[in-house]
């Protein structure tokens, strides 16, 4: 057990949460009683984590699997202890969001092909299909989570593993032909994908987009997670720029009237998107009838 406390305020749900990808997630678990559980697979072997708040800077973290110890090392880096936020000021509609959200911190996994897969798996298609395919996945080829984790929670495959998943189970799980070559790709060339962790930001992006499948909406969403990076914005995003211009302004926007609005908040505009998202407002206006969920395996 590591008791890990903090110079400042931190929220681990608000931190951690973005980790998380649907309320079924078999590698993150809110559990009734408060604490986030979380699997990984270090370079170490799979750990177990589990997450408990015992403070406004305190949070015990109990750990279980081989990559426990490197775990313990990394935790500063994973819960934003390392991030500057000198400078970032954000606009007065938003000084409340920030007041509630005191903790936030932008996490840090360093684990590259861990935030690119699901991320890909969202790509062009809507979020419950793409949590469902990662729950299926991660069921049939995950390694179960060490320690006394959750039912049902499990560790993300390696690269070798994503490599080798057969057609056909892809198709099962739902991902059409071109994602689920993008993440065949990604898996292929994953020592250098990982290597990106240490690149400057700007470099990091451009080799991750060096693969063929994987976009600026993909990468950025990879860098938010992966290295903390707080001016990544998710260019592309099927509802961000709406409702980025509708709380800053009160109107809808596009993508590039998005980056208008964020530019002032160089280099600072994710965490400020982040804000954005939790500001408890009632959101752009929807325009026309929701979609049905579209599944790929019924093609």
């Amino acid at each position: 057990m590591v008791h890990h406390v903090s110079a400042r305020p931190l929220d681990v749900g608000l931190t951690l949460g973005p980790l998380g990808h649907g309320p079924f997630d078999p590698a993150f678990h809110r559990a009734g009683d408060g604490s986030v559980w979380r699997t990984t697979l270090t370079s170490t072997g799979p750990v177990t984590q589990r997450f408990m708040t015992v403070g406004p800077r305190e949070v015990l973290v109990h750990l279980w699997g081989d990559g426990a110890p490197q775990s313990a090392d990394e935790l500063p880096i994973l819960l934003g202890e390392d991030e500057d936020t000198t400078g970032f000021a954000p606009p007065a509609k938003l000084r409340d969001a920030q007041r509630r959200a005191t903790g936030l911190r932008l996490v840090v996994t360093g684990m590259v092909l861990e935030a690119l897969v699901p991320a890909v798996l969202e790509q062009r298609v809507q979020t419950p299909i793409a949590h469902r395919a990662w729950r299926r996945l991660l069921a049939r080829y995950g390694l179960r989570a060490p320690g006394p984790a959750p039912a049902g929670m499990r560790v993300v495959p390696d690269a070798r593993t994503w490599a080798r998943i057969p057609e056909w189970d892809w198709h099962r799980a739902g991902i059409d032909p071109a994602r689920a070559r993008t993440i065949t790709r990604c898996a292929a060339v994953a020592p250098r994908l990982e290597e990106a962790s240490a690149m400057p930001r700007a470099e990091a992006r451009s080799r991750l987009e060096r693969v063929v499948g994987v976009g600026a909406w993909t990468s950025a969403e990879t860098a938010q997670r992966a290295f903390g990076d707080a001016d990544a914005v998710s260019v592309g995003d099927f509802h961000l720029a709406a409702t980025v211009g509708w709380v800053l302004t009160g109107r809808r926007t596009d993508d590039v009237g998005m980056l208008r609005l964020l530019d002032p908040y160089t280099p600072y505009r994710h965490r400020l998107t982040r804000l954005v998202l939790l500001d408890h407002h009632p959101g752009a206006p929807r325009r026309g009838p929701r979609r049905p969920l579209s599944e790929y395996r019924a093609f």
